[in-house]
């Protein structure tokens, strides 16, 4: 991990497409502004922590056998 001081107004610049700007601190609050380009997706990190796990449980249901098909109804085509 790479721990970095920046100031008020101050930028950090990634592979020289992604820029982040220190926009302001208050209290226990930083606010910053983040400009990539839009195939790069940027998203908070509690809700990429969701996401991946949805991804996971849809992946994990998707894996699990029909045991009883008694409840399917099963349309005949006639002759």
């Amino acid at each position: 991990m790479l721990i970095l001081t920046r100031k008020i107004d101050d930028e950090i610049i990634i592979n020289s497409e992604i820029k982040i700007k220190v926009l302001s601190i208050s209290d226990n609050q930083v606010k910053l502004g983040i400009t990539a380009p839009v195939s790069v997706g940027i998203l908070r990190g509690e809700i990429y922590e969701k996401v991946k796990q949805s991804t996971i449980d849809a992946v994990n249901q998707s894996k699990n056998k029909v045991n009883d098909i008694s409840g399917f109804k099963v349309n005949k085509i006639g002759k």
